[in-house]
């Protein structure tokens, strides 16, 4: 029987134990960085977050300016239309005025009937969900 010398069984033995006590030294310091790494890809996600609702905010700013600026010309037509009218609304211009208002009323049907006097009748609807109350007039 041939036998291994010494060094055959202890170099690779050392090689070992120093990469086993490396692999205790780098663990605990590769725990550290990726915790590092963790903490800094958080913060970098909640500075974006803080961005996005900024922008948000700021586009929410402008469209009520706008809203607020449609408003302003909005009244100002309305007013103009009532000088042109002399102060006072025509029965022909409060017609055009509820059939333009019909086209906001989206998914809801309107059915219009005239009455002698061509003119809607804008309170037919108003109790639709309560019968109507009847009462007797009575002569005493």
């Amino acid at each position: 029987m041939k036998k291994t010398p010494l060094s055959a069984i202890v170099v690779p033995a050392i090689i070992g134990l120093i990469l086993l006590l490396g692999l205790f030294w780098a663990y605990p310091m590769y725990r550290v960085w990726s915790q590092e790494m963790a903490g800094k890809a958080e913060f970098a996600k909640a500075e974006q977050n803080r961005r996005i609702r900024i922008e948000e905010a700021k586009a929410n700013l402008e469209a009520e300016k706008l809203n607020a600026q449609a408003e302003v010309e909005r009244a100002k037509g309305a007013s103009k239309a009532i000088q042109i009218e002399n102060g006072a609304l025509s029965e022909k211009y409060i017609q055009y005025l509820w059939v333009r208002q019909q086209n906001n009323l989206n998914d809801k049907t309107v059915i219009y009937i005239p009455t002698e006097a061509n003119l809607p009748i804008l309170e037919a609807g108003r109790n639709t969900k309560s019968s109507p109350k009847t009462t007797r007039a009575t002569n005493e």
